[in-house]
């Protein structure tokens, strides 16, 4: 599916593959930099995982920022898919300590350089 930009016949400007979005999403999070994070997510981006569901880029950071119950930890990228305009990644989550909380798979959708949806799958370790 093209995006608006090329929808509406505009030149594509130089943006960020979406690999290399992804991982400047796992980096901006562990690092606890939420300005950084916040430039790679549209707007209206929206993330869907198993226990809620974040609509709007604001209400995403904010909680990344301030409610998670564990901002210590690592994202470890095991494995990157292209998947057309949006990427799938999977990983597992670790703690402080290095311990795994858990494998995942986040499918994110990308739009004109930016991060627009990311659907999170979880299994428990």
């Amino acid at each position: 599916m093209p995006s608006r930009r090329e929808a509406e016949g505009e030149a594509p400007r130089d943006e960020p593959s979406s690999a290399a979005l992804a991982r400047a999403y796992y980096d901006a999070l562990d690092a606890g930099e939420y300005d950084r994070l916040a430039s790679l997510l549209d707007p209206a981006f929206v993330q869907r995982r198993p226990d809620r569901t974040f609509e709007g880029r604001d209400r995403f950071v904010a909680f990344m920022r301030d409610e998670r119950p564990n901002t210590d930890t690592t994202h470890v990228v095991e494995r990157v898919y292209p998947t057309g305009p949006g990427v799938a990644v999977r990983g597992r989550l670790l703690d402080a300590d290095g311990a795994e909380l858990f494998a995942f798979v986040d499918a994110f959708d990308v739009d004109e350089g930016r991060l627009t949806a990311l659907e999170t799958y979880v299994a428990e370790s």
